[in-house]
């Protein structure tokens, strides 16, 4: 019998095509990042200030007010891209839109099921003493803590800093560059620990109650849970069922 294991209210998918990975795009990278770091600063400024209203109005109401809601998730959303793209992943070539709003063919997914009610008393220590477990954890996958915002605003970019995904992802582009493909193993990994770095993110920024699960989650495609980005409905005629997922290959 196959597995099943509980979904989690994030969902983080990416998708990865060897064919239109550059051999030498990842050098210049930071270059071409330039923009969204800048729009990037901006937005987390915004985002940490939402944050501490939506903590306010949790504490008082048990809710987190949805246009903020969305509006953080679009932040971790475009970040994901951003990542997914740069030094947190490397595994596509397509330039990340700007927009907060899901894309649905862009190779990089996020999305956070709206929580109808949150515990007033959690928000006071979930975001600091109770995910103390997964900081550490998640310090050693990307270097220095949390990018979401654990050390203030210029955090953000934090994750391609070190720590394993760094080496991970450093690997990944001197492989890249001599062999144009981009290894599997490294892609589902580097994966892994980017989609527990996300959860975390969420966990802490208060949009669920729900614990992370200690487990690291391997490969473009989040399991459990409902796809970040839907399928669409067959068309009239053609029998419906689960469309298979399949990212493209990498070697």
């Amino acid at each position: 019998m196959t597995e099943h294991r509980t979904s989690y209210p994030v969902r983080v998918d990416g998708t990865s095509d060897p064919e239109a990975v550059s051999r030498g795009l990842w050098l210049v990278k930071w270059l071409l990042l330039i923009p969204h770091l800048v729009v990037l600063l901006f937005l987390w400024l915004a985002f940490y200030a939402v944050g501490i209203v939506a903590f306010f109005a949790i504490l008082i109401t048990g809710r987190y007010p949805r246009a903020m809601f969305d509006f953080n998730v679009g932040v971790l959303r475009w970040s994901w891209r951003v990542h997914y793209y740069g030094y947190g992943a490397l595994a596509t070539d397509r330039y990340p839109p700007f927009t907060l709003k899901e894309v649905a063919d862009y190779p990089a997914h996020l999305d956070v099921d709206y929580p109808e009610r949150l515990s007033r008393g959690l928000v006071l220590v979930k975001w600091w003493l109770l995910a103390i477990p997964h900081y550490v954890i998640v310090g050693i996958f990307v270097g220095g803590g949390l990018w979401f915002g654990t050390q203030g605003s210029d955090a953000n970019d934090s994750w391609a800093a070190g720590g394993l995904v760094g080496l991970l992802v450093l690997i990944t582009g001197i492989v890249v560059l001599f062999t144009g493909r981009y290894p599997r193993p490294l892609y589902d990994f580097i994966l892994g620990m980017d989609r527990w770095a996300l959860r975390v993110a969420a966990y802490a920024a208060l949009m669920t109650d729900r614990y992370p699960p200690f487990r690291l989650d391997q490969g473009g495609i989040d399991p459990g849970s409902t796809p970040a980005i839907p399928t669409p409905p067959p068309p009239s005629g053609v029998p419906s069922g689960p469309a298979p997922v399949t990212p493209a290959p990498v070697a």
